[in-house]
């Protein structure tokens, strides 16, 4: 295999993590809601910061070219912070389910 073909291997690579974590960036804006109720034990929301703490630190544990154990402590905390939501109210975090309209009694 020549360079233009790891190269482009390369650039694919690159993309699909940028993409990722682009994702992964919308998902930690959207759960600062849940890190504000009161509901939400303390262990999960400082599960949650302890992610990001990990995530933008210098220490990794696979080094950081690859960032795959960043994202996948990150997706972690963030599936821990919705477990934690769904338990305190049910229907918080789940989609929003189409109600079938109901027909009127003849009576």
């Amino acid at each position: 295999m020549d360079a233009t073909v790891w190269l482009t291997i390369a650039a694919v690579v690159a993309l699909g993590l940028a993409i990722g974590a682009g994702v992964l960036l919308v998902r930690v804006f959207a759960a600062r809601r849940l890190l504000l109720d009161a509901g939400i034990p303390l262990r999960d929301k400082a599960l949650f910061w302890v992610a990001v703490i990990y995530t933008v630190s210098p220490v990794d544990l696979i080094p950081d070219p690859v960032y795959l154990d960043d994202i996948g402590v990150l997706l972690l905390a963030l599936r821990s912070l919705h477990a934690a939501a769904a338990a305190v109210r049910p229907g918080a975090t789940a989609a929003v389910k189409p109600t079938a309209a109901k027909e009127p009694d003849p009576a």
